[in-house]
C-alpha cells in the first residue's frame, strides 16, 4: 500500500495552510496527497435539529475537501489529490489515518503578534497519541513560503531553501527523529542546524566558581558528543551541510529563537503507551507552541 502526505482539514486558514504546506511536501516525496475532512455529527437533543440544518452542515462539510482539492490540483499539477469525508471524533480519526501516512499534517492557530503556535485539543491528542511524523503549520507567510529572501527582501522558489532545524539530546539520540530531519534537509537541499542544550550535571556546579575550566571541559566533551553522534548520518547524508551548536542551556529556548530563519522544526517525542495516557514532553510541547516555522514531531520509542 502506497503510503501518503495525509492533511486533516477544518476549512479553516490554518488547514488550508497546512494543506499548501502537505502539497509542496508531497511533490518533494513524490507521494499522493489525501486530504481527510472529519466530520463529527451533533450530539443530544441538537442532532433532532431540523433536517434542512442536518442537510446544510452535511453539504458544507462535504465542500471543504472537494474545493481545497480542486485548488491544490491547480497549483501543483504534478501531485495526485485525493479527498475524503469520514465521520467520527476527530482526534481518534486523525490518528488512525497516521497509521497509513508518511506524514500526517495539521493546522494551528498563531498567537498574534507574538507568533508561534496555540495547538488545540485536537492537535495536542494527535500528537501525543500519533505514532508517524506529525507537522503543525500555521497561517502565515512563513509557512506559505520556507525560502529565503532575496535581495529585494522576497522569497519565493527561486531562492533556495531556509536551513532544517533539529533539537537533538546528543546524550539520548534516536534514529528515527534524526534521519527525518537530514532526509527533510536533503529534500530541500538545504542545511542542517542540529541544536543540543545540557546542563552541568549537580555536582560540578559547586565546584564551578573554584574552577571555572571544568564548565569548558564538559562543554567540549558535549560539542564531542554531538559530532560523534551526526558522524555516522553525515556519511549517509553527504549533499548535507551540518551545522552543529552543543552549549548550556534550554534547547527549547534556542530552538524557538532560531526558528524564524528555518524552513522546519524537528523535534522527538517517545512512545509511552501507559493506562495514564500519552506524554508530548517539554521540549516538544514549548516548540510546538512557539515556534514560528512549522513543526515536525517524530515519534520514536
Amino acid at each position: 500500500m502506497t503510503r501518503t502526505i495525509t492533511v486533516g482539514l477544518d476549512g479553516s486558514p490554518e488547514s488550508r495552510a497546512a494543506a499548501e504546506w502537505a502539497a509542496r511536501e508531497a511533490a518533494l516525496r513524490g507521494l499522493p496527497l489525501r486530504l481527510l475532512h472529519v466530520w463529527q455529527p451533533v450530539p443530544g437533543p441538537a442532532a433532532e435539529a431540523a433536517v434542512s440544518g442536518a442537510e446544510t452542515q452535511a453539504h458544507w462539510s462535504e465542500r471543504v475537501p472537494r474545493e481545497a482539492a480542486e485548488e491544490l490540483r491547480l497549483r501543483h499539477p504534478g501531485v495526485e489529490v485525493t479527498h475524503e469525508q469520514v465521520s467520527g471524533r476527530p482526534h481518534e480519526v486523525l490518528v488512525k489515518a497516521a497509521e497509513d501516512a508518511e506524514v500526517l499534517v495539521l493546522g494551528s492557530r498563531g498567537l498574534g503578534a507574538i507568533g508561534g503556535f496555540l495547538v488545540g485539543s485536537v492537535g495536542l491528542l494527535v500528537v501525543a497519541r500519533a505514532e508517524r511524523p506529525v507537522v503543525l503549520v500555521r497561517a502565515g507567510g512563513q509557512a506559505a513560503d520556507e525560502h529565503e529572501p532575496d535581495r529585494m527582501g522576497i522569497s519565493s522558489a527561486a531562492t533556495p531553501y531556509r536551513p532544517v532545524l533539529l533539537g537533538l539530546d546528543a546524550g539520548k539520540p534516536h534514529d528515527p527523529v534524526i534521519e527525518f530531519a537530514f532526509a527533510e534537509a536533503a529534500r530541500r537541499d538545504t542545511a542542517l542546524r542540529v541544536v543540543h542544550g545540557w546542563a552541568l550535571p549537580p555536582y560540578y556546579v559547586y565546584g564551578l566558581a573554584a574552577a571555572p575550566e571544568v564548565y569548558h571541559d564538559v562543554e567540549r566533551q558535549q560539542a564531542e558528543t554531538l559530532t560523534q553522534v551526526l558522524a555516522p548520518w553525515r556519511e549517509k547524508f553527504p549533499q548535507v551541510e551540518v551545522v552543529e551548536e552543543a552549549f548550556g542551556g534550554s534547547p527549547s529556548v534556542r530552538l524557538v529563537e532560531n526558528s524564524a530563519q528555518a524552513s522546519l522544526v524537528v523535534v522527538g517525542r517517545r512512545i509511552r503507551r501507559t493506562p495514564i495516557g500519552a506524554h508530548i514532553g517539554p521540549v516538544a510541547h514549548a516548540v510546538m507552541h512557539h515556534c514560528a516555522a512549522p513543526v515536525a514531531v517524530v515519534a520514536h520509542a
